[in-house]
């Protein structure tokens, strides 16, 4: 079992900047990849980004230019960097801890930090 905890949320003006980590906690030998998602108000959950453990990453499209995920060597923390924020980015972002469970796939996911964009 892999235990996951999102934090760096708090409100942001727009045009700012949002630092988001994850920390996992668990065994990560099956780890195959680390994902942000988000859900904005009355929206469903959304992708914005994966990294997958051997460093590849992958951007939705429509936040690709202003997004950026990394992760660190123990690949225990991974990190979301969004610039030139908008209201519209306002929304819980989520973390997803994506594991090998035989022939499929385990989903971790943490609570989520709450990001608000305003004034």
């Amino acid at each position: 079992q892999v235990h996951v905890v999102e934090s760096g949320g708090g409100l942001v003006k727009p045009g700012g900047s949002l630092s988001l980590t994850c920390t996992a906690s668990g065994d990560l030998d099956e780890l195959l990849a680390m994902a942000w998602h988000r859900q904005r108000p009355g929206q469903d959950r959304e992708f914005i980004a994966r990294i997958t453990s051997g460093g590849a990453a992958y951007y939705e499209e429509s936040t690709r230019s202003r997004s950026a995920i990394s992760a660190n060597d123990a690949r225990n923390m991974v990190y979301l960097y969004m610039h030139s924020l908008k209201p519209e980015d306002t929304a819980v972002y989520y973390c997803d801890y994506i594991m090998r469970a035989g022939a499929g796939t385990n989903h971790n996911w943490g609570q989520g930090t709450q990001v608000t964009v305003s004034t």
